[in-house]
């Protein structure tokens, strides 16, 4: 098994860069099969979701159809499944970031009852809080 970064993901969906593409499109191609997955950290979905709105400004339902498709992908075994998969589901019907839906969903995984944050878009999820406020 590898594991694949951010950057190397960026170059195979964006074949952005001649020989960077060319040199991912190989790896991935030849080395991520359906017996032997490619690692894709949940930080790396995160980095990718940052970098393909910020950078490059896919729009958000160009970047959920990415997620969705790596999501669904045999030859990619994603770190933590099912936090990546919740996040999604939110990330599609809300107004927030992507990387907070996941932190969301990690801390509450590890027991936590709600996530405290100063993020108004954030805070309209179930889970989220904005510290002083005692209801939502």
């Amino acid at each position: 098994m590898i594991g694949l970064d951010t950057n190397v993901l960026v170059r195979y969906l964006t074949q952005d860069h001649a020989e960077q593409s060319a040199q991912a499109n190989h790896l991935i191609e030849s080395c991520c099969t359906r017996e032997s997955p490619a690692m894709i950290a949940t930080v790396v979905l995160c980095e990718l979701v940052w970098v393909l709105r910020g950078a490059y400004k896919y729009e958000k339902h160009w970047v959920i159809k990415v997620l969705e498709q790596i999501l669904s992908t045999k030859e990619f075994s994603i770190q933590d499944p099912h936090t990546a998969g919740s996040a999604l589901a939110a990330y599609r019907r809300g107004p927030a970031d992507f990387s907070d839906y996941v932190i969301i969903y990690k801390n509450r995984s590890a027991g936590c009852e709600a996530t405290y944050t100063f993020d108004h878009k954030l805070a309209r999820h179930k889970w989220a809080r904005i510290p002083g406020l005692t209801e939502k």
